[in-house]
């Protein structure tokens, strides 16, 4: 065919051609006439070729595309310029009996035709299109079953915090009633001080804004919620974690020290999310030492920037470390060694920390203990 025009009747040998491909073929003029149809075509519209050559490939096209067909093919005659041409593309084709369905759309113009004709290939990716939707639709169900778990996890949590919990919130409630009656004996005083009044006014409300921070944490933390990435400063996180878990650290008798680099760049993460996994951290660590049965107790915390440009905090104390039979588990699921633990902490954060294209890892602390590394990235 080069450097001829393509005829309108192809030979046997041609037709024998484009009837071995297996998508369907299709040949039309500058002016959009079918003048090919191959089988693997007649099968995937249900037209014959009797029925379909010589008749305009609008034909096979939905309403919106139909319309603009006519005008692509003229504006390429006039001036050369086409937005189709060598560029495979999705499209929407029509059947005989009138059914969409979706297809994959390459065009060629034919190589020394003269008024332009071109060549069309089509694969019908239905099934391709379902399997998408499949996939996309069994991520969804296991990113719901994901946050389930993990409000599970952080519920169960809370469970086992509630008498650590309910300390803190009853100190600045306990302090507002102190301060309460205080004031109210000033005010039946004749002489009393109004300054003393006002200060004693001031701390209730300090006290009040104390313990509404504190619930409110504790809501956003159990609460049913999708997963949402936000800018967030992780030593402040470190430091709301902190003041959960403050009361678990007196009643245990352990000292936790804050060591966080000032100047982190701020990371794209679900603030609740990490905050579970550092809760899990830090009161692994509480509870580790809690029953190591050594005078003095403490937990380090740590923000730093690693060479790579990620951000790490790590968690270590000064325990009696993870036992060498418990390593090669110890991300796995129902592995726990805690008398009434659940196993799921360090499974589901890892699954977290991974989920955000971070690491969480385990190393022994030195001098002695355990550490564990949260690292995410910039």
């Amino acid at each position: 065919m080069q450097g001829q025009a393509l005829s309108i009747s192809l030979s046997s040998e041609s037709q024998a051609l484009l009837d071995a491909a297996v998508d369907a073929v299709i040949l039309i003029t500058h002016q959009g006439i079918v003048e090919a149809f191959n089988t693997s075509a007649v099968r995937l519209f249900g037209y014959t070729t009797d029925e379909i050559i010589g008749r305009n490939v609008k034909l096979l096209m939905t309403d919106q595309d139909a319309e603009s067909h006519d005008a692509h093919l003229e504006r390429y005659v006039r001036t050369g310029q086409s937005r189709v041409l060598g560029i495979g593309r999705e499209v929407v084709a029509r059947r005989k009996d009138g059914s969409q369905f979706p297809a994959f759309l390459s065009i060629g113009r034919i190589s020394g035709s003269n008024p332009p004709r071109f060549v069309g290939f089509l694969q019908d990716i239905t099934l391709r299109k379902q399997a998408m939707a499949a996939i996309e639709e069994e991520r969804e169900r296991s990113n719901q079953t994901r946050e389930r778990l993990l409000h599970v996890a952080r519920m169960a949590t809370m469970g086992e915090m509630a008498s650590g919990i309910s300390h803190e919130v009853n100190q600045p409630l306990a302090a507002i009633a102190n301060f309460a009656q205080a004031a109210s004996r000033m005010l039946r005083q004749s002489d009393s001080d109004l300054g003393d009044v006002r200060n004693a006014l001031d701390q209730i409300a300090a006290q009040a804004l104390r313990a509404g921070k504190i619930i409110h944490h504790l809501r956003k933390l159990v609460g049913t919620r999708d997963s949402h990435r936000e800018p967030t400063d992780i030593n402040e996180l470190v430091r709301e974690t902190d003041s959960l878990t403050r009361a678990d650290a007196r009643e245990h008798d352990v000292q936790v020290r804050l060591e966080l680099t000032p100047g982190l760049p701020q990371l794209l993460i679900d603030r609740i999310q990490i905050q579970q996994v550092m809760l899990n951290l830090l009161r692994n660590a509480i509870d580790a030492l809690a029953h190591a049965g050594i005078a003095s107790r403490e937990v380090s915390i740590r923000s730093a920037l690693t060479p790579d440009g990620d951000v790490t905090v790590m968690v270590g104390d000064n325990g009696t470390g993870v036992a060498k039979e418990m390593l090669p588990k110890l991300f796995m699921p129902f592995t726990t060694n805690k008398t009434h633990g659940t196993g799921l902490g360090l499974a589901m954060s890892r699954t977290i920390v991974e989920a955000h294209r971070g690491r969480l890892e385990y190393q022994s602390n030195v001098p002695c203990g355990s550490l564990f590394m949260l690292t995410l990235p910039h």
